[in-house]
């Protein structure tokens, strides 16, 4: 008889814990923030002021209920010794396009356009030749250092650095999920992300 009371007290403890344990994963916890690889990533000038600019689309997702707030995101780009940060950020649809400024990031995931720019008088930056490591990075609030997301390894060939030379031309990187790569290809004029104008917006 000595042994029920005490056979229902530990039942009831792995109850317990059993639900603080459901209520954290399901409710409280935050999980980590990630980014799947981008499918797809441009180089190309931004008209008619032609700065240079990043794009490429990708999913945020959060491994928790609670999900992120994103308060920016930014990249550095690096080509040999130099280095660039392109910290103006927008995402959404061409004709919809949001200064980013916030997002919410859940477990679902939240799939965008992202178009980055330079600092606005900073636009010595051009795509010369060479291996470029870019990487991504999201400012989360109440976090005191910057996420690294991803990092991009592309190869801008001569020829296609001297493509981009007519800023109405952009070069193109596509994933390869059999290869294992990006392959480069250049398209004039690109009017899903080049031609709105993003240089136009106050930054």
């Amino acid at each position: 008889m000595k042994g029920v009371p005490m056979a229902s007290l530990i039942m009831s403890a792995l109850a317990l814990l059993v639900s603080i344990t459901t209520a954290w994963l399901t409710l409280f916890r935050r999980g980590n923030l990630h980014m799947t690889r981008p499918v797809l990533v441009c180089f190309l000038y931004d008209l008619p002021q032609e700065e240079p600019k990043i794009f490429f689309r990708a999913l945020l997702f959060a491994t928790g209920k609670r999900g992120h707030m994103l308060e920016s995101m930014f990249l550095k780009v690096r080509r040999g010794e130099s280095a660039q940060t392109f910290n103006f950020w927008m995402y959404g649809d061409v004709k919809d396009l949001k200064i980013g400024s916030g997002l919410r990031v859940g477990e679902d995931g939240v799939s965008f356009n992202h178009h980055f720019l330079p600092p606005k008088h900073d636009t010595a930056f051009q795509f010369l030749a060479g291996e470029y490591v870019i990487e991504v990075y999201a400012s989360v609030v109440n976090r005191p250092t910057p996420i690294l997301l991803s990092t991009v390894k592309l190869s801008l060939s001569q020829e296609h650095a001297a493509d981009l030379r007519d800023k109405r031309n952009g070069v193109l990187f596509t994933w390869g999920p059999e290869s294992q790569r990006y392959a480069a290809h250049v398209t004039e004029a690109p009017g899903f992300p080049a031609q709105l104008p993003l240089s136009t917006v106050n930054r």
